[in-house]
C-alpha cells in the first residue's frame, strides 16, 4: 500500500492539497519545475469572499482590492448588480501563490521547486507513491496517465494600466461575441490606481490577442486609456470543462485544480472549485492509505457539491456564447427592468449559482 503523496505542481491547488495532506500525517513532497514559485503569473485574482473563506488560506496580505459587484455591459445595455456589503477579494496571485506555500512547508509538506517530473521518472514516482496531478491545464500527469480530455479551453490575454478605475468597487464584464467569441472581456481595479484590461475567447474561436487589441481599438475602451501603456501582460490557457477522468484508484492517480478542469464554466475561474477540490482529495487520499476507502470517493464528493453548480455556470456560458451582441443587450434590458441586477446583489453568489433557484423556490421576488 502506497502511504506516501507526491504533488506535481505548485499551483494553489497543489499547495493546498499539499498543507492539508501533511496537517492529515500524510508524507508529501511537492514538486514544480519552475525555480521561482508561481511565475510568471498570468491569471486573474478575482475571488468570493465566501468562497475564500472556506480555503483556510490566511490570504489578508494578498488582497489588493474589495469589490462590491459588477457591472454588465452589451449591446448598449447596462445592468449593475451590487451588494450593500462586499462580495470578492481582488488578490495578488503572486503573493497567494508564496501564502499557500508558506502554509504548506509550515505544516510539513516538502516543496522541490527546479524539479521537473515527466516521462519516465514520473512512472518510477508513481510506483511508490500516490500522484497528485495540479500541473495545470496542460497536465502532463493527466497526459501520461491517459486520464481522458477536458474538451474545451479558453485563451486569455490581459494587461494591467497605471489608470483609476471610475468605481473601484465594481469589475465590468463586457459580453461581444464579435470580440470574446466563448467567454468575455473585462476591467478589473486590481489596486487603486492599476486597471486590468483582459479578455478570454474559446481557444476555437480565436487568437486571444488579435482580440485583445481588437477589444482595446472599440471607442468605449479607447476612451478608458487613451495613449496609457501597459506596465505588464500576458496570455493564459484556462480549462472550461471537467476532465473525463479525474481518478485512476488502481495506480493511486488524482487531478485536482485545473488539471481536471475543476472551473467555473461561465467565467474560467477556478481557485475556489480547485481549492475545494484539493481539500476532498486530501481527505479520500488519507482514507485510502488507511484502508477505509477508494479514491474513488474523492470524484464523488466533488460531484456531489459541484456538479449542479457547474451546469448551471456552463449553461450560462452556453446562453451568452451563442448570442448576439443586440439580443444580449435586450435581454439585459428585459432583466434590468423585472429588478433582476438589484435580486442579484442581496441574494447572488458567484460561485454557487444554485443558491439563486434555491431563493426563487423560497418565494423570493426580484422586487
Amino acid at each position: 500500500m502506497k502511504d506516501s503523496v507526491s504533488v506535481i505542481g505548485a499551483g494553489t491547488a497543489g499547495l493546498i492539497a499539499a498543507k492539508r495532506l501533511a496537517q492529515l500525517g500524510v508524507e508529501t513532497t511537492v514538486y514544480d519545475q519552475k525555480k521561482v514559485l508561481g511565475h510568471p503569473v498570468r491569471a486573474s485574482g478575482i475571488l468570493s469572499i465566501r468562497g475564500l473563506d472556506g480555503l483556510g488560506i490566511d490570504y489578508g496580505r494578498a488582497v489588493t482590492n474589495t469589490l462590491h459587484g459588477a457591472r454588465i455591459h452589451s449591446g448598449g445595455e447596462t445592468m449593475e448588480i451590487r451588494a450593500g456589503a462586499p462580495v470578492a477579494k481582488v488578490l495578488d496571485r503572486k503573493l497567494l501563490n508564496d501564502l499557500c506555500h508558506d502554509e504548506a512547508v509550515a505544516n510539513g509538506a516538502n516543496v522541490m521547486l527546479g524539479s521537473r517530473v515527466a516521462g519516465h521518472a514520473l512512472e518510477a514516482l508513481s510506483e511508490a507513491n500516490i500522484v497528485v496531478g495540479a500541473d495545470g491545464a496542460v497536465s502532463e500527469v493527466a497526459k501520461h496517465f491517459r486520464m481522458g480530455d477536458i474538451g474545451r479551453y479558453a485563451v486569455t490575454y490581459k494587461a494591467e494600466y497605471n489608470i483609476r478605475h471610475d468605481d473601484p468597487g465594481l469589475v465590468d464584464l463586457f459580453f461581444d461575441p464579435g470580440v470574446s467569441r466563448g467567454l468575455f472581456a473585462w476591467f478589473c481595479p486590481n489596486a487603486e490606481d492599476i486597471l486590468e484590461i483582459g479578455i478570454g475567447v474559446d481557444s476555437k474561436a480565436g487568437n486571444a490577442k488579435a482580440s485583445f487589441q481588437k477589444f482595446l481599438s472599440l471607442p468605449r475602451v479607447y476612451s478608458v486609456i487613451g495613449s496609457s501603456r501597459p506596465v505588464s501582460e500576458g496570455a493564459s490557457i484556462i480549462p472550461l470543462a471537467l476532465r473525463t477522468k479525474i481518478v485512476d484508484n488502481d495506480r493511486g492517480i488524482v487531478l485536482v485544480g485545473d488539471a481536471a478542469g475543476q472551473v467555473k464554466p461561465s467565467t474560467g475561474g477556478g481557485i475556489i472549485y480547485g481549492g475545494n477540490a484539493s481539500l476532498m482529495a486530501a481527505r479520500s487520499i488519507k482514507n485510502h492509505i488507511e484502508g477505509n476507502a477508494s479514491l474513488e470517493e474523492y470524484r464523488k464528493a466533488y460531484m456531489r457539491k459541484y456538479s449542479l453548480d457547474t451546469r448551471l455556470h456552463a449553461f450560462a456560458n452556453w446562453i451568452y456564447s451563442r448570442a448576439g451582441e443586440k439580443e444580449f443587450g435586450f435581454a439585459l434590458r428585459v432583466l434590468r427592468g423585472l429588478g433582476v441586477g438589484s435580486f442579484l446583489g442581496r441574494y447572488g453568489d458567484m460561485d454557487m449559482p444554485s443558491s439563486i433557484l434555491r431563493n426563487l423556490l423560497l418565494g423570493i421576488t426580484f422586487a
